[in-house]
């Protein structure tokens, strides 16, 4: 089966998402899907907080004129704007805009908020909807019209140096955030010609998807003081002169739930991080005619015991055995406790892991103190096993053969001269898209010529197909 068609079938039928909403590029979130969804963000917001930021809530809707007022940025998203032109039968006095993001949103709220350099620095977050018009094939939390899932964090500092930090700030906030979910990654400084719209430069985090195509996972902006001179977001400084303020801006998406869906799952479906899975075990008695009552109230018993350590979920429909451990595995719950007459008579039960789905055998006195252990080794091998994978698709190409042939299979590290005119070329040789440098170090290039020009190479590039 192919990656998309896994994919969408996944998604399908193991309750992540209702694909049949009757708009192009929107999609509803069931039960199931929004509480990975929730695990996820939560771990996320927790890391923000942690290290300074606020939450806010801004508008949806955003005036014409305002964004406007940033030409380059505007210029980098007016073919995916949708317009709200009416209120009821009235058209409106000014066109509003969805928010496809909310610099120009915030911006003049900073300009009001900040003052003095005793209000720096200012660093803000929001988890909301952003809309954007995707021409390209869309695809449930790859490229949709709607974002559900979009986190924002805007900064304003003092100094240029205060901004950079800030940038390695978020290169390992998310970086950790990362490694935390397991889904391994590269971070990149984007070229030139492919940098968010009104910033100084782009760092960006990809991962590698099961067909070899790359997927942007995180990017992070330092805007300067571009951003602060349109918008007159200034500060008078200790010395009493007025100065711009320097401003960054870093985000995820609905990408991550995707990454964490695609890079774990197998042939049977989901395998969750037990971090971010709804339900870290399922109870699954075997009901024998007999003993049925005893084995349902030993069930309960382990529920209520395996509980004070985990998010535990029993089992007690009236169905076969074989169509329960089916669906639990569908949903990729960590760990199943299997129970029946001949575990009941020898006080032990049997523990199937997701992950490599093999059972085990344990005395239920044991159980509170194994199942920890186990969702930590379950936690680990799915980090350390994603890795692997992710490496074995890292490739190095010294001629554009060479990166023709790996581009469709991962990622590929080339030498590169440094001109615009190779990248682009380069682009179109190989028909894939130049992710950018590495970050956050720059290292001497181990392929010591561009392909493209034959000079010598200043800088490692990376390329890919990607999403």
């Amino acid at each position: 089966m192919e990656f998309s068609e896994w994919y969408a079938e996944v998604l399908r039928s193991a309750e992540v998402m209702d694909v049949r909403y009757p708009v192009k590029g929107l999609y509803v979130w069931l039960p199931y899907g929004f509480e990975i969804r929730r695990r996820v963000i939560e771990r996320l917001r927790r890391r923000l907080r942690e290290t300074g930021h606020r939450e806010v809530l801004f508008p949806t809707l955003i005036p014409e004129t305002q964004l406007e007022r940033e030409s380059e940025h505007i210029a980098g998203f007016e073919d995916e704007v949708f317009w709200v032109t009416h209120g009821g039968l009235k058209e409106l006095d000014e066109k509003l805009a969805l928010r496809p993001t909310s610099e120009t949103a915030i911006y003049p709220m900073f300009a009001l908020w900040i003052r003095s350099h005793a209000d720096l620095p200012l660093k803000v977050f929001q988890i909301v909807n952003t809309f954007r018009y995707e021409t390209k094939h869309t695809r449930p939390l790859i490229r949709m019209r709607e974002i559900t899932t979009f986190k924002e964090a805007h900064t304003a500092h003092a100094t240029r140096e205060e901004a950079e930090e800030q940038v390695r700030e978020a290169f390992e906030l998310y970086s950790s955030f990362f490694e935390e979910l397991g889904v391994p990654y590269v971070a990149s400084v984007r070229p030139e010609w492919d940098k968010f719209p009104g910033a100084e430069y782009t760092v960006a985090f990809d991962t590698l998807m099961p067909d070899g195509r790359a997927l942007q996972i995180g990017t992070i902006h330092m805007l300067g003081q571009n951003f602060s001179r349109t918008f007159e977001v200034t500060f008078e400084t200790e010395e009493g002169e007025q100065e711009y303020a320097y401003m960054t801006c870093y985000g995820v998406s609905d990408r991550v739930v995707a990454s964490v869906i695609a890079i774990h799952g197998d042939e049977h479906g989901l395998v969750l991080p037990p971090d971010v899975a709804p339900y870290q075990v399922v109870i699954v008695p075997i009901l024998k005619k007999g003993v049925r009552k005893k084995i349902l109230r030993k069930a309960r018993e382990v529920r209520e015991e395996l509980s004070e350590v985990a998010r535990v979920k029993l089992d007690d429909r009236d169905v076969s055995p074989g169509r329960k451990f089916h669906y639990w595995e569908l949903k990729g719950v960590p760990l199943r406790v299997e129970l029946g007459a001949r575990e009941l008579e020898e006080g032990t039960a049997v523990v199937f892991r997701r992950d490599e789905l093999e059972r085990e055998t344990y005395s239920l006195s044991e159980l509170p103190d194994v199942v920890p252990r186990l969702l930590e080794e379950v936690q680990e091998n799915l980090r350390r096993r994603a890795w692997e994978r992710f490496e074995e698709r890292l490739h190095r190409a010294e001629s554009l053969e060479e990166v023709r042939e790996f581009v469709g299979e991962g990622i590929v590290e080339t030498g590169w001269c440094g001109s615009e005119e190779c990248g682009r070329r380069l682009e179109e040789e190989v028909e894939g898209d130049v992710l950018g440098t590495p970050y956050p170090e720059e290292r001497e290039p181990e392929v010591e010529r561009c392909p493209v020009c034959g000079e010598p190479a200043e800088r490692t590039i990376r390329v890919a197909k990607t999403y």
